[in-house]
């Protein structure tokens, strides 16, 4: 290994590359990656498992850069230790258009970047869903396959924000000891010095969870590793309180907020450089120290062999293969099947929350890396099955997750959770709560994450416990996220779909949005096609030609087949069309939503608010749904009271045919 003077020789590297980098873009944060250069370096020198040659080598540690602002520490880590995407060029090209340098890191864009980050806490908090996926895959493939750490570079913004508080609380309670968080104490914020706005005792708080806490100069390499070893002959999740200067190096602005987030001129450049005894240009490491460097890259070289003999060997070898695959999509497809041909023989009134956890006890069988979970409304979501085991420190291989009340911590570490791979992690609350979910949710999203999230009591149609808890502008602000499948289906039949194409979807995420209330069957005969994949269908044709287009998704969507007779019976030829999700029925061809649209008027009917149906409209269609936020009432009197019945269906297609 690298001798003191060489290690200090190796920080130094980390720094000029951040300084340079940051320049060189004329934006960016300096003052984190010069701050932690030191302790990164100790982390990975003596701590981390790795091989740079084999970056999606299973048993990897996983690295976490919570303080996503400060990329350029990551950035330089990959490419000193030879991750072969992250080149000299990419960091040169740091911040510019189609770099994998993005400002913030960014999952998928290199190598080595295992969740994107940025907006603080969020990092943590996928740390916590990672150390989760590690425990579960250890306790059923075995330590032989699955046996490695966490490491998180947190700051305190990741500590203030509210998001770290749920997942340290977590991490806590279940006894993550393979979680290890080396926390960059420097004291500063963008506004200034953190004693403005904090006046936290972190060490009490993180001993009050339940974690083993830490203390170092951040800036003694020495002392940050026998601190890490500390942690790693821990049962409990550690937080490292390494004490830094920010920007250290740069003699007139380190320890000061003006090093946070903005370049450092090329005159203190100058004097860092001077201050470092970094005689080198911008952008050149020596030969000596990146060779040091690429060695460290190259230790983890001989752990993935003896890992890749173990695996060879192992009797889990199959199922572990097969989880970390995780693509069960055929057998899921005919649990799927025999579920809707059962239900085609009897059909069931069924609220689509119930629906739901009918479809789980058809998929979980067949589908062994479904991890479910709620936040404290097992009973409400209906997530939970009797093949479920509970996941805790007791018993790692458990399947199904007790959150707590604490909605975005959840979402956040069902990230981590699918990110780590060999799990597919859902979880429920109500769908009005998705707004505490969201950050997370839009994360999933950005990141391309198969995160099923289970959202019950969808609409007003959940009664009497009023507007704080009826979602009505949700399903809108939902659809709004780009790579994200919102399902609101109609009855048992599309929720069970709904789950199939959410499970097919390797690369997105999906909300199942579920009623409380019972919903009638409409769905029968030949249930070999999922139409629900298709976003949106006609559920019900009329006999003659096409007078007017009723459609709805969800609990309306047994409104307007009601309507739909009620039509009938006056001789008006209307057809009735589900739209489970409008985002997959946006993404089907032109030809095929003409074909189901029709040229005829159009009403839609949602118990929400219409924004997200517009683009479906035209000038003289309308809408029926809601307008404001709900009441608290029996559901039969608030679909009347805010006028979302048959009858309005009816008096609307009525005169907009006349």
């Amino acid at each position: 290994m690298p001798n003191s003077s060489q290690r200090q020789t190796m920080a130094n590297a980390i720094r000029a590359l951040a300084m340079d980098a940051v320049q060189a873009a004329n934006s960016g944060h300096p003052g984190m990656p010069m701050g932690m250069a030191d302790a990164a370096t100790a982390l990975f020198c003596d701590h981390m498992k790795f091989d740079a040659a084999s970056p999606d080598w299973p048993d990897r540690d996983r690295f976490v850069l919570s303080a996503g602002h400060g990329s350029m520490l990551i950035y330089a880590l990959l490419h000193l230790t030879g991750y072969q995407d992250m080149t000299i060029e990419e960091i040169r090209n740091f911040r510019q258009l189609g770099a994998r340098t993005a400002g913030h890191p960014e999952f998928g864009h290199a190598d080595g970047i295992e969740t994107t980050t940025g907006p603080l806490g969020q990092g943590i908090a996928n740390a916590v869903g990672m150390a989760m996926a590690e425990r579960h895959l250890a306790a059923r493939y075995g330590d032989d396959l699955v046996d490695h750490h966490t490491y998180v570079i947190a700051g305190d913004g990741c500590l203030m924000e509210g998001v770290s508080h749920e997942a340290a609380s977590m991490a806590g309670h279940m006894k993550l000891g393979r979680l290890i968080v080396l926390f960059d104490d420097n004291s500063i914020s963008i506004d200034g010095s953190t004693d403005l706005t904090t006046s936290d005792d972190t060490v009490s708080r993180f001993e009050a969870y339940g974690w083993q806490v830490l203390g170092c100069d951040g800036h003694d390499m020495d002392a940050v590793s026998a601190a890490i070893s500390a942690a790693k002959g821990d049962d409990r999740p550690s937080l490292i309180c390494c004490k830094t200067i920010i920007g250290l190096g740069a003699p007139n602005k380190q320890g000061t907020s003006g090093v946070h987030g903005a370049p450092l001129g090329d005159a203190e450049i100058a004097l860092a450089r001077e201050n470092l005894g970094w005689t080198h240009p911008a952008f050149e490491i020596p030969a000596d120290i990146l060779g040091a460097w690429r060695s460290v890259g190259a230790t983890g070289a001989s752990a993935r062999k003896a890992w890749q003999d173990r695996h060879a060997a192992s009797q889990h070898r199959a199922a572990f293969d097969a989880a970390m695959k995780n693509d069960f999509d055929q057998p899921v497809a005919a649990a799927v099947l025999a579920w809707k041909e059962a239900l085609a023989s009897t059909p069931q009134k069924l609220a689509t929350r119930v629906a739901s956890q009918k479809a789980i006890e058809a998929i979980l069988p067949v589908c062994p890396t479904l991890f479910g979970g709620s936040a404290d409304l097992t009973g409400s979501n209906n997530t939970r099955v009797a093949a479920h085991s509970i996941f805790d420190h007791e018993n790692y291989a458990g399947t199904y997750i007790h959150y707590g009340v604490r909605e975005h911590g959840m979402a956040a570490a069902m990230n981590g959770i699918a990110l780590h791979g060999g799990a597919t992690p859902y979880g429920g609350t109500f769908m009005v709560f998705a707004d505490y979910c969201r950050p997370s949710i839009r994360l999933s999203a950005l990141m391309g994450q198969r995160v099923i999230y289970v959202m019950t009591h969808d609409s007003i149609g959940l009664g009497e416990d009023g507007p704080t808890h009826q979602p009505v502008e949700h399903l809108a602000a939902l659809r709004a996220i780009p790579n994200l499948l919102t399902f609101r289906p109609g009855d048992a039949v599309e929720t069970a779909e709904a789950w199939q194409t959410a499970l097919e979807a390797k690369t997105t995420p999906s909300i199942l949005a579920l009623s409380r209330q019972g919903l009638a069957q409409f769905r029968s005969g030949d249930m070999t096609e999922n139409k629900t994949a298709k976003g949106g269908y006609i559920a019900v044709d009329c006999d003659g030609p096409r007078q007017i287009t009723l459609i709805a998704s969800g609990s309306e969507v047994g409104i307007v087949i009601a309507a739909q007779k009620t039509l009938a019976e006056r001789g008006i030829q209307a057809a009735v069309v589900s739209m489970p999700c409008l985002d997959l029925f946006a993404m089907q061809d032109a030809r095929y939503r003409s074909d189901v649209l029709g040229t005829a008027p159009r009403i839609a009917v949602e118990a929400g608010l219409r924004q997200s149906w517009d683009w479906l409209l035209r000038d003289n269609d309308s809408f029926i749904g809601m307008r404001g936020f709900g009441a608290s009432a029996p559901i039969d009197d608030l679909y009347t009271h805010f006028g979302i019945t048959a009858a309005a269906v009816v008096a609307a297609a009525t005169s907009q045919i006349a």
